[in-house]
């Protein structure tokens, strides 16, 4: 059984399965991987994958060309095959479906004294 699935204009699959149960599997992952239409953050639609690789570790993920929000994605330990990070590592939903940016840790000098003194991140 062969299936052509077209994600977007750019972007099909040619499908080979020995039937519709493994067919189905191999849909299911490409529309968790590939289905992604907009940013999460800005909802434009200007996003792409991205690869970088860091001390020979792969790390997958789309990136919004606009805004610079990521959706990262996790490898299988079993299997190599990804999956979008949607929660955190306690495993909760993390906001806007995972789609974030990064944000330089605040400075302590900038930061009021009530401030550190609230939150216990004052030096003694």
């Amino acid at each position: 059984m062969k299936a052509l699935y077209k994600v977007t204009e750019k972007l099909q699959f040619e499908l080979e399965a020995e039937g519709q149960k493994e067919l189905f599997k191999q849909l299911s992952v490409i529309q968790e991987i590939f289905s992604e239409k907009v940013c999460g953050l800005c909802s434009k639609d200007n996003i792409r994958y991205i690869v970088r690789n860091v001390d020979d570790n792969d790390f997958y993920e789309l990136r919004c060309n606009d805004c610079g929000a990521i959706l990262a994605y996790g490898q299988h330990k079993k299997g190599g095959t990804l999956f979008p990070k949607r929660k955190d590592d306690d495993g909760s939903f993390m906001p806007n479906k995972g789609w974030h940016k990064w944000v330089a840790p605040k400075n302590p000098a900038d930061i009021p004294l009530a401030e550190q003194l609230k939150s216990g991140s004052k030096k003694k």
